[in-house]
């Protein structure tokens, strides 16, 4: 079974999927400034798991120039909501190659970028992917009511996925 923060991290990802149903491309491409568009929030939550769990953990890279597109700190784009839900979704698969491995003893090791250790271990690191997915949820909720979407989900949905992590 996978370390019960792997199972938070997958949650929270089926609660952004959930968060974004029925937004349309044109929709996830409007930017309401000050905030980033949808389609970028994809692309950046991407963008983090893809450096985490697929640059850094397998030294491979699925999407070269993504980091330029939604990297923190870049400038602003619009990215077609379609393209980064491809890349999105291929990297999430590929990045659960690595976390389906993580054991407890694992947390609390470092993945090395370009050739030292990462200012953070993975368990650090897990937990930063994880809380950052919450954060751009609640900013895709308030474009989404900002946009005038009704009937958004409400609170985080069903948690048996989570629930089963703490019965005996």
């Amino acid at each position: 079974m996978a370390h019960p923060y792997v199972v938070q991290l997958r949650f929270a990802r089926s609660a952004f999927r959930r968060c974004l149903e029925g937004v349309t491309d044109e929709e996830a491409r409007r930017r309401l400034e000050p905030m980033n568009c949808i389609s970028w929030i994809v692309g950046h939550l991407a963008n983090q798991e893809h450096g985490y769990w697929v640059i850094m953990a397998q030294g491979r890279n699925l999407a070269p120039g993504l980091n330029d597109l939604v990297g923190f700190g870049k400038p602003a784009s619009t990215p077609p909501l379609a393209e980064m839900w491809e890349v999105w979704q291929r990297v999430t698969q590929a990045a659960d190659e690595y976390l389906e491995t993580l054991s407890e003893d694992d947390l609390s090791t470092f993945l090395q970028w370009r050739g030292k250790p990462a200012r953070e271990n993975v368990g650090t690191l897990l937990l930063r992917n994880l809380y950052h997915y919450w954060f751009h949820i609640g900013e895709a909720h308030a474009i989404r009511q900002m946009l005038g979407h009704k009937d958004l989900p409400q609170f985080v949905g069903d948690m048996s996925m989570v629930a089963s992590l703490f019965t005996r």
